[in-house]
């Protein structure tokens, strides 16, 4: 709700109704409640969000602060208006007057356009385009346009400041902090000069237990990749952010050149998405570096070595990208698997073609009778396509009359058994990609719960695939089950405890010992004869109370002890300590580290991967001079406009 002008009372009401004289009527976005008052007189609608939307009314007064800030900084310049007859409230040829800079409504309108300059990545240019000025004049005739110039070098900049300041502020309180390292590389063209980016993003725990997300900075990475460049950067953002010294983890891909790419099932390839020859350009490589790493990349490992060694033990991997490793080599394990899913892509892409939206809608959930999405093109939204075309597959047989297309016993038997083989790497895959953060608390029992179902399953067309899954999860995954850090966020996970472990008494002590660590000794208050009171001052009203005993603090073993004889619970974690951190201070020191610590990819990742799709040569686009500004700015949109 930031703009460019000033914070806005009217940002939290929707105008319904706007008469003479400035006269409006709004409805308020909380409650729905219709306030009247004119546009320089708003008393009306601040004295609502302060008596029955105290939480809104916090944030409006915070905004402001912020604001006026960012003013007082200098980072915020006055904009001198153009002269022009258009910019004043002077009436025009159609006897409409136009918005002083000043109004409100202007002010929402640049802030809203800026939003979408942000939200969708586009070039500030947009806003000189004809087309785009036709519009706007047909929408809002009292509009004035903002030169593009105004929003590149003030809006922009300012929106970010407003950003940088709320999040050192939200960082001031935070104990401690986790951060992820997100590189990302493009071959295909040259970005702005260089040859990809990096993002940086905070995950910290606030004083009243909210898990909270930033991106700290996105850096343009030179076309002469320099790993000791790349950490000087990080140490100045740590430092500008004032979390030096204050980092417990910090995650990174398991190979930072591995190709970022979607991972599909292999011939399974959908239209309706555009990205048939993507599909065909990723899979057309099996290399463990990745597709798309030229030949100066070969010595990623040696530069992994040189991060591994700066970081240390601070260093661990990203649990996300980690299992999407494990079922992209798993699934490769089988090329023969490839044969059946073209097949099943080709009936589901006549389906498609032919058949009519009423009678997709009974097989396709919603979003997936048309195709899947451009943003849903991964191996597990192709699965749960594929499942919804299998569980009605006699019925579409039946719609489409195509004996050539029509799978045969064997051919459907083949496809359930992967579904079935896939399912539980498909809800773990769906846990870690959402937009929720995950702890690393849930990265050792969904490995537990991979390895038992790939024990247990039987399949008769597709066991090289349960192989090549289990050799994967092995090689990639099998350490986090002796790991500390992950044994200790597990245990301090509430639904878990210590019910996954075989041997409880060696994880206890693993857990004493990394407990022991990262935690303060909680040390009784000495006693002082001084502030001891003489019976003769005592309370003779209260004498028949019995006096307290001088409370003992409890030991890591005592605290540990007590709270695994507690039945584990389905509580959010977070919420979980936040009401037992006087219970267990010493536990709760370590929760409050530990879980921040993501098993999920970051929002920048994700924007990294738009930002690779408008580089592939059929559909490439001009990208903004500023881009890493704009995906600054993006990633931290809930900061300016929750």
């Amino acid at each position: 709700m930031a703009s460019n002008s000033r914070v806005s009372i009217l940002d939290y009401f929707n105008i319904v109704f706007e008469g003479e004289n400035g006269k409006i009527e709004s409805n308020c976005k909380a409650c729905g409640t219709r306030i009247q008052a004119k546009r320089t007189v708003t008393s009306n609608f601040v004295t609502h969000l302060k008596r029955k939307h105290q939480e809104m009314y916090d944030e409006f007064l915070r905004k402001k602060d912020v604001k006026r800030e960012a003013y007082a900084s200098g980072t915020v310049h006055a904009y001198a208006p153009m002269r022009d007859a258009s910019r004043t409230a002077t009436q025009s040829g159609s006897g409409t007057g136009k918005f002083d800079r000043s109004d409100p409504r202007q002010s929402l309108i640049s802030e809203t356009i800026a939003k979408m300059i942000i939200r969708d990545l586009q070039p500030v240019q947009i806003v000189e385009n004809e087309g785009f000025r036709e519009l706007l004049q047909l929408l809002e005739p009292r509009y004035v346009p903002e030169p593009s110039h105004y929003i590149q070098q003030q809006l922009l900049p300012a929106y970010a400041y407003q950003v940088q300041v709320a999040t050192k502020l939200a960082l001031s309180g935070a104990e401690s902090c986790s951060v992820t390292l997100d590189l990302w590389r493009s071959n295909a063209v040259t970005l702005n000069g260089g040859s990809g980016y990096m993002g940086v993003t905070c995950h910290f725990i606030t004083t009243d237990w909210q898990i909270k997300s930033a991106l700290l900075a996105c850096l343009p990475l030179p076309s002469q990749f320099d790993t000791q460049r790349m950490l000087n950067d990080f140490d100045e953002i740590s430092h500008a952010n004032g979390i030096s010294g204050r980092v417990f983890r910090i995650v990174l891909d398991p190979s930072s050149y591995e190709s970022r790419s979607a991972f599909r099932l292999p011939g399974f390839y959908l239209h309706g998405n555009g990205d048939v020859d993507d599909e065909e350009e990723e899979d057309s490589s099996d290399e463990e570096t990745g597709p798309g790493v030229g030949k100066e990349d070969v010595g990623g490992a040696e530069e992994d070595n040189s991060v591994n060694q700066f970081l240390a033990r601070c260093r661990i991997d990203c649990f996300a990208r980690s299992l999407g490793q494990c079922v992209r080599e798993g699934i490769r394990s089988s090329p023969h698997l490839s044969i059946t899913l073209t097949k099943a892509a080709c009936f589901y892409n006549y389906i498609i073609a032919t058949v009519t939206a009423e009678k997709l809608a009974q097989v396709f959930s919603p979003g997936n009778g048309q195709g899947p999405s451009a943003s849903d093109r991964h191996w597990n939204t192709q699965l749960k396509t594929m499942r919804q075309m299998l569980e009605s597959v006699d019925f579409l047989e039946d719609i489409v009359d195509r004996n050539d297309l029509a799978l045969n016993s064997v051919e459907k038997a083949m496809l359930r058994e992967l579904v079935e083989v896939l399912e539980p790497f498909e809800e773990a895959t769906d846990m870690v990609k959402g937009d929720k953060h995950v702890s690393i608390s849930l990265a050792l029992p969904s490995v537990l719960g991979l390895r038992k179902h790939l024990a247990e399953i039987v399949t008769h067309q597709c066991t090289g695939i349960v192989t090549g899954l289990s050799q994967a999860l092995d090689r990639r995954l099998a350490g986090i089950l002796e790991d500390p850090l992950y044994v200790t966020a597990t245990t301090l996970d509430p639904q878990f405890k210590l019910s996954w472990s075989s041997d409880r008494d060696w994880h206890k002590q693993v857990l004493l010992e990394e407990v022991g660590k990262h935690t303060q000794a909680v040390s009784p208050p000495e006693p002082s004869l001084d502030t001891q009171p003489s019976p003769s001052k005592r309370s003779r009203l209260f004498s028949f109370i019995k006096q307290r005993p001088t409370t003992q603090a409890k030991s890591m073993e005592q605290e540990l002890s007590a709270y695994l004889l507690e039945e584990p619970t389905d509580e959010d974690p977070l919420q979980y300590w936040k009401r037992k951190s006087i219970d267990f201070p010493l536990l709760s020191q370590v929760a409050k580290k530990v879980f921040t610590v993501p098993a999920t990819a970051t929002t920048v990742e994700r924007i990294f991967s738009v930002v690779g799709k408008t580089l592939r040569p059929e559909r490439c686009r001009p990208l903004p001079k500023n881009l890493e500004t704009l995906i600054y700015l993006k990633a931290n949109y809930s900061i300016l406009w929750s």
